[in-house]
């Protein structure tokens, strides 16, 4: 097992061609982090400290990596399986696993689906190798293509990336599984608590997992843990994709960054206040700019209710016939 307190990526640098290589497709554009107490307490009430509030870094290191031995041991496992796209997510997932049940007990699949995830995929493959965890890399698309081939014309996947994006998230969740049962491990998913809310995940695709370890953290409290871990600097600039199709961004689909969306959802659904209440709180946040408005707020709001089947387990009738 790794020694608890050692960085994940400690004397395992990237190929600097491959972290060039990253930086000259995402440019110079970094992704901005919030700024509040290392504890996570507030020392006013401005709206800015209200509707921040981050979690403690280095204690929520210790409590996901903890979660993660104790939840394999529960299950007398021998490990974990961790789908790993080069993103923060996954990177972060499968550190905090590594710090938790060691590099030998932590397996990593890499699995792209086109042109556009190839150079995602390469990162991943060299932050595997980083990490010490043996991986593979298997490519979806003729999986994708045959499945195309044989579903029923009516359900045509040519240009309907949502129905083609989560076919290829449940191929993913299925490899998972295989590699799972095969080795009697358990997956470990890598959604964070954003995307969970706003149903920004694919049902019985990479939302199908054993465990989501970072499940409870905004994207703003994954990026300051991936800082405490000493993730390497290109995957946290990385701008947030599925990776899908060209110039697909999160931002784009959600209809805000995850700076504005944390925030929202901190107060509309943690503290349960009104789309108005909400915007007029973060447009009065202490200095710090929220470029939102009670229109966006009002959609994140109802992207949160109208996904809320995703969060639960399928439905039964409450009572039993006689």
């Amino acid at each position: 097992m790794s020694e608890r307190g050692s960085p994940a990526f400690e004397g395992n640098s990237l190929d600097e061609r491959t972290a060039g290589a990253v930086r000259s497709v995402v440019g110079e554009e970094r992704a901005t982090t919030d700024e509040a107490p290392a504890d996570g307490t507030d020392h006013d009430e401005s709206a800015e400290n209200v509707a921040i509030d981050l979690r403690d870094p280095g204690a929520e290191r210790e409590r996901v990596r903890s979660f993660v031995e104790s939840s394999v041991a529960a299950a007398n496992a021998d490990g974990v399986v961790v789908n790993m796209s080069g993103g923060l997510d996954s990177t972060v997932t499968a550190a905090l696993a590594v710090e938790a049940l060691g590099a030998d007990r932590v397996y990593g699949l890499v699995l792209p689906c086109n042109k556009v995830g190839a150079h995602h995929a390469r990162d991943a493959e060299a932050l595997a190798e980083a990490l010490g965890i043996d991986h593979d890399t298997v490519h979806v698309h003729s999986l994708f293509a045959q499945f195309g081939a044989v579903a029923p014309d009516r359900f045509d996947l040519h240009d309907e990336p949502v129905l083609s994006g989560n076919a290829v998230a449940r191929f993913r969740m299925t490899l998972a599984y295989l590699a799972a049962n095969a080795t009697d491990r358990l997956v470990c998913g890598t959604a964070n608590r954003s995307e969970l809310l706003l149903g920004y995940f694919t049902k019985h695709g990479d939302g199908g997992a054993d465990m989501h370890p970072i499940g409870h953290l905004y994207k703003t409290e994954v990026r300051a843990l991936a800082a405490e871990l000493d993730v390497p600097e290109f995957v946290v600039e990385k701008p947030p994709t599925a990776g899908f199709l060209p110039g697909q961004r999160d931002a784009d689909d959600l209809g805000a960054p995850y700076e504005v969306i944390d925030r929202v959802l901190r107060l509309g659904v943690d503290r349960g206040l009104d789309a108005a209440t909400v915007a007029e709180q973060l447009s009065e946040s202490g200095g710090v700019e929220v470029d939102v408005d009670e229109e966006t707020v009002a959609d994140l709001l109802a992207r949160h209710r109208a996904t809320a089947h995703k969060r639960t387990t399928p439905t039964v009738p409450t009572e039993r016939g006689r």
